[in-house]
C-alpha cells in the first residue's frame, strides 16, 4: 500500500523516482514508515535542506501542506506515528543510527540526516567551533597599521576597519555585507596589513570563489583596490594575482569524486580568502575545510541576505545568525583598543564564541541613503511589505514598478528590452571594438526567476530576439548564430579559460569570420569560434541565480504572473542589488509582496550543533532561514 501511495506522490510531482528508489534500498519491505521517511528525506535534500525534521512527517505538514489527501493517506499507511513514535521506529531500524555506527541515515535530536550530510555538517561544526582561536599580534603595531590604512577613529564606527581587526586577530573570520559596503576594499586593506605585519615572512595568499564568474570578478576588483594602497613594490608582489574556483583549488577530478587536495594532502597556502561564501554549499564547505593546513587563516566574504547555494545548506547564513548575540565584553574591548571605536560587549552562551569572529558591514557606499534602490533593498531584506510598496510607488528616479498581467503589458516589457539593448547593438552596427561592445552590453540586463515559459529565460530570450529582429537591430540567419548575439556559458571549460556564467558576444573578426568575444578579468578580450564553445544559451535574459556576483547599470526583474514557492525574499533582494543606477520591476503587486513575505527556509542543525547540542528542543537565535 505504501508503494502505491509513493507512486502517486511521484505522479503529482512531490517526489521523484530517485527518492522512492533510494527509500526502497534503505528500508525493508515490511517497513512502510521507514520507506516514507527515507523518501521524504531524499526529497528534502534535493530541495536544499540538510536534514528532515521529524515533525514534518505529519499529515498536515507532509509536502508543505500540498496534496493533503495524499499526505494523510501516506501517513496512515505508515501507521499514523507522532514525533516520539517516529523517533522510536527510526532508531529501531537497522539503516538508522545516532552517528556512532556507519548507517545510511543518522538521527540526531529531532533531525534525520543522510549520513554524508550529517558528517559534512559535523566537520563544519568542529571547524567553526575553533573560530575563537586567537592570532598573536602586537596590538600597538596593528593599531598603527590600521590607522594608516583606514584612517583614525571618528564619531561614527568604520565597520570596514573593525572587520579588518576581526580578521587579523582570528584564524577564522566571516565578513558579511551587502553590495557597496566595501567587502573587497576591506579585504585589500586587511591583506596589506597582513603583509606588513609579516614583513619578514612570505605569506602564501590564495583567493577563491564558488564560480568562475565570481573568481574573475574577485581577481579584477581586488587588483584595482590593491593598486590604490600605499605599498612598496615588494609588498605589492606578495598580493595574490588571480582567484580560483573552489573546484579548481581543490583539484576536483572530472568524475567529481576525487580531489587532489584533502586531509592527507592539504592545500599549499597560509591565507585563504573565499568570496561569495553564501553560494558555497555544505558538502563543498566540508571538503574545503578538510583540505586546509592546520594553521591556515581563512576569511569568508559574502552577503548573508543573498540567495543561498543551489545545493544543500546555508552555511554563511547560519553562521552569521550568531551576530545577533553581539561581541563578548572582552572581544569588544580588544576591538576598541585596535580601532579606536568604542564598542559595547554583551554576555552570551559560551558556545556562541563564533560571534567574536564575525563582522557585518553596515554602510553602503554604492547607494545613497535616500536612493530608491537602497531603500527598496532594505525594505525587502526586512520583509517590510508596506515600505517596499511605498518605495516602488514613491516616485524615485531609480526605481519603477510596472504591472505584468495583460498581453499589452507584456508587449510594453518587450519594448523596454529593445530600448535597453539598442545601445550595444548600435555599437555592433558601428563596428566598435569588442571591449566597447561588451562594456555596453553590461549596462542593461533582464533577470528572471524562472527558466521556462513566457516569464522565464527561454520565453523572454525568444520574444526579445524576435522584437530586436523586427526592429532591424539583429539579423539572424537560418542558424542560431548572428552578429551581436549574446551568449552565456553554462559549463566551465578550463582549456578555453571560460567559466559558467561568462558572457560573450558574437562578432565578425578582421577576416569577416564569426567569433565569440569574452572580456577577461584583466580587462583584455579573447575570442573563440562558436563551434568550440561549451554548453551555452542566449543571454538577453538570465536567471537571478546566474547574475549573482555581477552588477549592471539598469536591471529589469520579471516575475511570473502567479506566485510560486521559489519566489523568495532573497531572490528579490539579490535582483535589486544587481542594479547600480536603475531598477525596474515587472510583476503584479500581489506576487511581489508574497515573495517579500517568503524567506528561504533551509533546514539544518548547524546552529544547534554549534551551541553544543544542548538546545535540541529549543529555537536557535533565529528561526531557520537562509540569512
Amino acid at each position: 500500500m505504501m508503494m502505491f501511495f509513493l507512486d502517486q506522490a511521484i505522479e503529482v510531482g512531490v517526489l521523484m523516482p530517485l527518492d522512492v528508489r533510494f527509500a526502497a534500498v534503505v528500508a525493508a519491505k515490511d517497513e512502510p514508515d521507514i520507506l516514507l521517511a527515507a523518501a521524504c528525506l531524499s526529497a528534502e535534500t534535493r530541495a536544499g535542506h540538510v536534514c528532515l525534521m521529524l515533525d514534518q512527517l505529519q499529515a498536515g505538514k507532509l509536502f508543505a501542506g500540498r496534496h493533503p489527501a495524499l499526505a494523510k493517506a501516506l501517513w496512515t499507511a505508515a501507521g499514523q506515528p507522532d514525533t516520539d513514535c517516529w523517533r522510536q521506529r527510526l532508531m529501531a531500524c537497522a539503516a538508522v543510527s545516532d552517528g556512532s555506527a556507519a548507517t545510511p541515515l543518522v538521527l540526531q535530536c529531532q533531525r534525520l540526516y543522510l549520513q554524508r550530510m550529517w558528517q559534512s555538517e559535523g566537520e563544519v561544526v568542529v571547524f567553526i567551533s575553533r573560530a575563537h582561536d586567537n592570532q598573536a599580534v602586537d596590538e600597538s603595531q596593528l593599531r598603527i597599521i590600521l590607522d594608516r590604512l583606514f584612517g583614525s577613529a571618528t564619531d561614527e564606527p568604520d565597520w570596514q576597519k573593525i572587520a579588518a581587526a576581526v580578521a587579523l586577530t582570528r584564524r577564522i573570520s566571516v565578513i558579511s555585507g551587502g553590495p557597496g559596503t566595501g567587502k573587497t576594499t576591506t579585504v585589500a586593506k586587511l591583506l596589506a596589513a597582513l603583509v606588513q605585519l609579516n614583513d619578514s615572512t612570505r605569506l602564501r595568499i590564495q583567493l577563491a570563489a564558488p564560480t568562475g564568474k565570481a573568481a574573475a570578478r574577485l581577481t579584477e576588483s581586488l587588483s584595482i583596490a590593491s593598486r590604490k594602497l600605499a605599498l612598496t613594490q615588494a609588498q605589492q608582489a606578495l598580493f595574490p594575482r588571480k582567484a580560483a574556483t573552489l573546484h579548481r583549488l581543490l583539484g576536483v577530478q572530472p568524475n567529481g569524486r576525487c580531489r587532489r587536495h584533502h586531509r592527507d594532502n592539504p592545500l599549499p597556502l597560509d591565507v585563504l580568502v573565499v568570496d561569495e561564501a553564501s553560494m558555497v554549499d555544505l558538502p563543498i564547505m566540508a571538503q574545503l575545510i578538510a583540505a586546509l593546513p592546520e594553521q591556515a587563516r581563512v576569511i569568508f566574504l559574502g552577503d548573508r541576505n543573498q540567495l543561498a547555494s543551489v545545493e544543500a545548506g546555508t552555511v554563511l547564513g547560519d553562521i552569521c545568525r550568531f551576530s545577533e548575540y553581539e561581541y563578548s565584553e572582552a572581544r569588544a574591548a580588544e576591538l576598541s583598543r585596535l580601532t579606536g571605536f568604542l564598542l559595547q560587549g554583551k554576555q552570551a552562551p559560551i558556545e556562541a564564541a563564533v560571534r567574536d569572529s564575525l563582522c557585518l558591514l553596515r554602510k553602503s557606499y554604492r547607494f545613497k541613503a535616500k536612493s530608491g534602490i537602497g531603500q527598496l533593498a532594505q525594505a525587502v531584506n526586512a520583509g517590510d511589505v508596506g515600505l517596499a510598496r511605498a518605495v516602488i510607488d514613491g516616485g524615485f528616479s531609480d526605481v519603477a514598478g510596472y504591472p505584468l498581467a495583460t498581453t499589452e503589458e507584456y508587449h510594453s516589457l518587450l519594448a523596454v528590452c529593445v530600448e535597453g539593448y539598442r545601445n550595444y547593438l548600435g555599437q555592433v552596427s558601428a563596428g566598435a571594438a569588442p571591449v566597447t561592445i561588451l562594456t555596453a552590453f553590461g549596462c542593461f540586463q533582464v533577470l528572471c526567476a524562472l527558466r521556462v515559459w513566457a516569464f522565464g529565460v527561454s520565453g523572454l530570450n525568444q520574444h526579445i530576439e524576435c522584437r530586436l529582429q523586427y526592429a532591424g537591430l539583429i539579423h539572424p540567419s537560418l542558424g542560431r548564430w548572428y552578429v551581436g548575439r549574446p551568449v552565456m556559458i553554462e559549463r566551465n571549460d578550463s582549456a578555453l579559460g571560460l567559466h559558467n556564467g561568462d558572457i560573450g558576444i558574437a562578432l565578425l573578426d578582421g577576416n569577416g569570420k564569426l567569433r565569440v568575444y569574452f572580456m577577461l578579468p584583466c580587462g583584455t578580450v579573447k575570442s573563440v569560434h562558436p563551434s568550440c564553445l561549451p554548453a551555452h544559451e542566449t543571454a538577453y535574459a538570465m536567471t537571478v541565480h546566474k547574475a549573482q556576483g555581477s552588477e549592471f547599470e539598469h536591471v529589469v526583474l520579471v516575475l511570473p504572473n502567479h506566485f510560486l514557492s521559489l519566489l523568495t525574499r532573497e531572490l528579490v533582494y539579490t535582483a535589486i542589488t544587481r542594479a547600480r543606477i536603475r531598477f525596474s520591476l515587472y510583476a503584479s503587486d500581489g506576487v511581489m509582496m508574497k515573495a517579500i513575505c517568503n524567506p528561504t527556509q533551509r533546514r539544518s542543525g548547524l546552529v544547534e550543533r554549534l551551541l553544543g547540542g544542548r538546545r535540541c528542543e529549543e529555537h536557535s537565535p533565529a528561526e531557520s532561514s537562509a540569512g
